[in-house]
């Protein structure tokens, strides 16, 4: 939605400038055709030569993520900490054999059953029971647990900017590509020498069309576009870095509470539960996992 408004801003201003100016819209309409189909010619072909396939599906759908946003929103946050609380506090008490029925099946597993929208997020529901698993069978030590932690996310944020880095090269790129149509144009325009001067501007305008088009396109739609989904991979990834926080405070000796509020201030400060909500939260969880039989 905000994005849509940001562009139609953008097309009113710079459009609606030109016009208060004295600006004529023959010239632009009547080139824009084969400028676009030149400049976005070329920037798609490049685009698929510079990329593999997977980064081309990946590029298409982070365009999506870019108009729709973060898909996490504050209520996740506070689920996944309590959800982070309710498995660490298993494993506390029951040890790898009250803990590992909840990692092997998920999807059954009576902890995470309540939090649907978590469970749809196969990346960070492998990442929490692949570290958990790893903590039963003595892979204790904090301080290698941090590093193999950040390595993992480091390593899935790595893959998860492929398509952003392919879409800023091509924002990157478009204003050059302008200057191709426009030197095509002026090509034209110079074969075309003897005919009258007024022919000859509006043939050198339509060549310019090229280079306004190039720069547009790039400072004003891709770019922004490869930067909001910059944003929004970032903000998708901090749910990692909440989950490492509190398993490696578990590791560390800490209590489970404590290790839980110490991920709460890692949280994102605009997403982040109040020590209060989330204190209300873990005693609802406290009293499903008093529930459950032993």
């Amino acid at each position: 939605m905000l994005n849509g408004v940001g562009f139609i801003i953008i097309l009113i201003c710079v459009f609606g400038s030109f016009l208060l100016a004295g600006g004529k819209m023959d010239v632009i309409l009547h080139a824009l055709p084969h400028e676009m189909m030149a400049i976005g010619g070329a920037a798609i072909g490049a685009f698929l030569v510079s990329n593999p396939m997977p980064v081309v599906k990946q590029a298409g759908k982070g365009i999506m993520r870019s108009f729709k946003g973060s898909k996490w929103k504050d209520s996740d946050y506070r689920d996944l900490l309590t959800l982070m609380f309710g498995l660490l506090m298993t494993f506390k008490k029951g040890g790898a054999t009250a803990i590992e029925p909840h990692l092997d099946t998920p999807a059954e597993s009576s902890i995470f059953k309540r939090y649907p929208r978590l469970i749809a997020d196969h990346h960070l529901i492998e990442f929490i029971c692949d570290y958990l698993r790893m903590m039963t069978v003595n892979f204790e030590d904090p301080h290698q647990l941090a590093e193999a932690m950040e390595n993992d996310i480091e390593a899935h944020h790595h893959h998860e900017m492929h398509p952003q880095h392919a879409l800023q090269q091509m924002a990157d790129g478009l204003p050059a590509i302008g200057i191709v149509a426009a030197v095509l144009g002026v090509i034209k325009t110079m074969g075309s020498i003897d005919q009258p001067v007024e022919i000859l501007g509006a043939m050198i305008g339509g060549a310019l069309v090229g280079t306004f088009l190039g720069v547009l396109l790039s400072y004003c739609f891709v770019g922004p576009l490869a930067a909001k989904l910059q944003q929004v991979i970032e903000g998708d990834g901090k749910p990692f870095v909440i989950a490492k926080t509190a398993i490696v405070a578990h590791a560390q000796g800490m209590p489970t509470q404590v290790a839980v509020e110490i991920a709460r201030r890692a949280t994102p400060s605009d997403k982040a539960p109040s020590f209060q909500q989330l204190e209300t939260a873990l005693e609802e969880a406290k009293s499903d996992l008093a529930a459950q039989p032993a």
